[in-house]
Formats: structure tokens, C-alpha cells, sequence
């Protein structure tokens, strides 16, 4: 028997509940939001791999934030990112939350400051490689603002998607139970329609500590629909081969 991934075995269990199905049909008003597809999450050198590093790899979160990015290439739909990034001065805060106190001591994503790229490629707070050529393509890709904590209230990006007119948000990127589900509760407080791709999103695992159970969980209690990468994938296919007919 084939094992089911997280995201498979929450939208299992909100089968099981009997909760509600709100459908997410994908419009010309829809984009997809990746957030920190950075090293320090995802490269096996970035500074929270220790912590993210098994679900990252349970999920295939590299290879699905990947294909987020070529899927929004080939069917028209634009990808926003909405980054990390600590800045120097960032470091005189006095005070953070638990999470917030450990990125600052452990220097992730920082860089020298908002107009400083010093030092910034091939860094903890850069990209990937293998998403750097969807990402230079400014046509396709707008990168926002950085989030400074968890959640995008204190950048650009609901701004930025409602200059495009978008109303329907793909969600995925990292990390799960913390910067994208705060993404999430912010986009639908904001009356954004959310689809989360459960399998492009991870979330550290500690001793008695699963963040990413915790998100799983709540994405498929708050989102319209959770999709695995290769549902994402079917549904675009199905829309498209419509669209031909």
C-alpha cells in the first residue's frame, strides 16, 4: 500500500470529519505566492536545515516549490515571492518571540541592509539555484518586500496583488506552520481565496514539536482547497485542455 504524504493524510482526515468542501476554481484573477524559497530554509547548509531539514525532505518541498514556479510559467499565472530578509539594524530589536529570538541568533537570512547586496549571492538569504531562472524573469515573477516576522502585514505583497486584480492566491513555500500559514490567515482576513500546495511547504520537527502536522492541519481547516503538487498539476492540465475544446 502507498503511503500517504501529510498533506494526503490531512485532507484524509478532513474527509473523515465530514468538513465542509469549498471548491477554488483558477481564474485569470489567481497568482501564486511562494514564500522564502531562500537557502537557509531549503539548502542542506542553510542555518535552519537541523530543524526543517526532514520534512523538507518527507515532502519533496524543493522539487514542488520548483514546480510551482514552471507551472506558473506555463499556464500564465503570475508568482509573487514574499521573502526574509534581517537587515543590521534589525539585530537592535528589544524583543522578539521564540522563533524570532532564534532566526536573529542564528543569523538567518541577513543581510547588510535594503540597499546592500554585498555578499547576498549564493548566501543563506538568496535563492535556490534552481529557482533562480524562473525568479529573474520580471515579467512572470514580482518579488515583494520582505516579511520581518511571520506573517505579510508589513510588506507589499496583498498590495502588490491587488494592483494585478488578483482575488485567488496558490500558497506554498516555507516554512509551513510559521511563515505560510501566517500568509494564509493574513491573505483570508484580507478576502483572498486560498488554495495551499501542502507538498511545497515544510516545517521544523522537534521533539514532540511536529510543525508541520500542526500546518497541515490547519490549512485544510481555513483554506478553500489543499492540493498536492500533482493535483495542482491535474487541475491546470484538466483547465487547460478545457480551454482548447
Amino acid at each position: 500500500m502507498e503511503t500517504m504524504n501529510s498533506t494526503e493524510k490531512a485532507n484524509q482526515g478532513k474527509k473523515e470529519a465530514q468538513l465542509p468542501i469549498s471548491g477554488f476554481e483558477i481564474d485569470r484573477h489567481t497568482a501564486i505566492v511562494i514564500v522564502d524559497p531562500q537557502n537557509d530554509f531549503l539548502s542542506p547548509e542553510g542555518v535552519a536545515w537541523g530543524a526543517v531539514g526532514q520534512s523538507v525532505m518527507e515532502n519533496n518541498t524543493v522539487d514542488n516549490i520548483e514546480s510551482l514556479f514552471r507551472l506558473g510559467a506555463e499556464n500564465g499565472i503570475h508568482v509573487f515571492i514574499s521573502p526574509h530578509y534581517y537587515y543590521k539594524h534589525d539585530h537592535g530589536w528589544q524583543f522578539e518571540g521564540t522563533l524570532e529570538k532564534l532566526m536573529h541568533n542564528i543569523n538567518m537570512f541577513d543581510r547588510g541592509d535594503q540597499l546592500n547586496v554585498d555578499g547576498f549571492e549564493g548566501s543563506g538569504a538568496d535563492w535556490l539555484p534552481a529557482y533562480k531562472p524562473y525568479i529573474m524573469d520580471e515579467e512572470k515573477v514580482t518579488i515583494c518586500g520582505p516579511h520581518k516576522v511571520f506573517g505579510p502585514e508589513n510588506n507589499d505583497l496583498v498590495l502588490q496583488l491587488r494592483k494585478q486584480k488578483i482575488d485567488k492566491v496558490i500558497l506554498g513555500g516555507m516554512s509551513g506552520n510559521l511563515c505560510v500559514e501566517s500568509h494564509m490567515r493574513e491573505l483570508l482576513e484580507c478576502g483572498f481565496e486560498i488554495a495551499v500546495i501542502g507538498d511545497a511547504t515544510a516545517s521544523a520537527k522537534l521533539p514532540n514539536l511536529d510543525g508541520d502536522q500542526a500546518a497541515q492541519t490547519n490549512y485544510v481547516m481555513m483554506a478553500s482547497v489543499v492540493y498536492t503538487t500533482s493535483q495542482l498539476e491535474e487541475v491546470l492540465e484538466s483547465r487547460k485542455t478545457l480551454a482548447e475544446e
